[in-house]
């Protein structure tokens, strides 16, 4: 069998509630600042939860023009902004590279939900003036795996371009499959990650609905709280996350920046429920066993784990059972946090934001927290990181993502090293 191609992550792009920008979403990280604040854009008093993460500051004329803009649903706008940060950080400019170089290079960028604003726009249109003035547009602007065409065609890239949609896990499924592609030798460079934008009404009415949502309206900067006993639910985010993947030896020749090394990448399924987590987290801890095997890790290899963390009564719980079941004693050395306590939980950019958390905690050889405890759950007894940063050695570091459906990821970062 062919030597499997060593993969690095080169440049990082990110649109988050606590910060527009890779060096603005660490700083409010170690900080321990919340996104959550009353929601703007509509009115949430119909409705239980009356609170989200939205971005803040952000627009699109900002990163592209006027007729862009209006052709693309947010979730889109929030995926060319993240990827041509990342672009920029990984020091690739399209129009200075090759036909020959664009053919190499991917695109696999995705989103859990989709258009849910022009969904909602149009199918308000059908409803109050008929079927002819619904938007030719309305598809295009709909579909999950547009903002990957339109990053294609935005930079030239004519390399491996789709998504992977699979709820709060497509993110990490994206990051894993464009691993997977360098590789294997099918792209040298993959420009990959996830967008959403659900703060709208029928998404908060959805998900209200399923009583997944906290409706701590009264204090929503501490709604977010994972692994304390009182938490009731996630906080809706918004945003966009964007890596640029690369084979190591064409990062070597073009003398660019690293900042981690990608090991390997677990998946799997729970096969128990569309929604609720088995809560024995065992396709949970299947995926983190899978990650160490791609890698080639022992469980006391790992220093940190980006939890997936949701501040569900049984998430939370689920996924600390899964963390003891793969690293036994280890699992209560190790740091371990969950940054949706401040980013609030962005769906199917989750994956991206969080691994971008990941690499950084390797770089800075600092943990983020755990914001928000303050009553503990005896069911949730590991070293969440809580409330404060912690400076530590981080070699190792493994990003969880786990989606509705039972879909299950682990990403493996390491520290780069020649």
């Amino acid at each position: 069998m062919a030597q499997r191609r060593r993969v690095v992550v080169t440049g990082l792009g990110a649109l988050t509630p606590i910060g527009l920008g890779v060096p603005a979403f660490w700083e409010a990280l170690l900080q321990g600042k919340s996104g959550a604040a009353p929601i703007t854009r509509f009115d949430p008093t119909p409705f239980d939860t009356h609170f989200a993460c939205e971005l803040k500051g952000f627009d699109p004329l900002d990163y592209m023009d006027r007729k862009t803009a209006r052709r693309l649903d947010p979730f889109a706008q929030y995926a060319l902004a993240a990827a041509d940060e990342a672009l920029r950080d990984a020091g690739l400019r399209p129009e200075t590279l090759s036909s020959a170089e664009k053919d190499r290079i991917g695109v696999v960028f995705g989103s859990g939900i989709g258009g849910m604003q022009v969904f909602q726009q149009q199918t308000t249109q059908y409803l109050q003036r008929g079927a002819r003035f619904i938007s030719p547009l309305f598809i295009p602007m709909l579909i999950p795996d547009i903002s990957a065409g339109h990053l294609a065609i935005r930079y030239g890239f004519r390399g491996p371009n789709y998504a992977v949609v699979s709820a709060c896990a497509t993110a990490n499924h994206n990051l894993g499959d464009a691993f997977l592609l360098i590789q294997r030798g099918l792209a040298d460079v993959v420009l990959c990650g996830g967008s959403e934008a659900p703060i709208t009404e029928m998404a908060l009415g959805g998900f209200n609905a399923m009583k997944a949502l906290s409706t701590r309206n009264e204090d929503p900067a501490r709604a977010s709280r994972p692994f304390d006993a009182t938490r009731d639910g996630f906080v809706m985010g918004e945003g966009a996350g964007a890596l640029v993947l690369e084979a190591l030896e064409h990062a070597q020749a073009r003398g660019a920046r690293i900042y981690a090394e990608v090991l390997g990448i677990g998946m799997s399924a729970d096969a128990h429920h569309i929604t609720a987590p088995d809560p024995e987290g065992e396709g949970a801890a299947l995926a983190m066993q899978a990650v160490l095997r791609d890698a080639n890790l022992r469980p006391e290899d790992v220093d940190y784990i980006n939890m997936h963390g949701t501040s569900t009564p049984l998430g939370d719980v689920a996924e600390t059972k899964a963390i003891k079941r793969v690293f036994g004693p280890h699992a209560y050395r190790m740091n371990l946090s969950s940054t949706k306590s401040m980013t609030g939980h962005l769906l199917g950019a989750a994956g991206a934001v969080e691994a971008i958390a990941t690499i950084l905690a390797i770089v800075h050889q600092t943990i983020p927290p755990t914001i928000n405890f303050e009553h503990p759950d005896p069911a949730c007894d590991l070293n969440y990181t809580f409330n404060q940063p912690q400076q530590r050695p981080v070699r190792v570091a493994i990003s969880n993502a786990f989606g509705f459906g039972g879909h299950n990821t682990a990403v493996a970062f390491g520290r780069y090293e020649a």
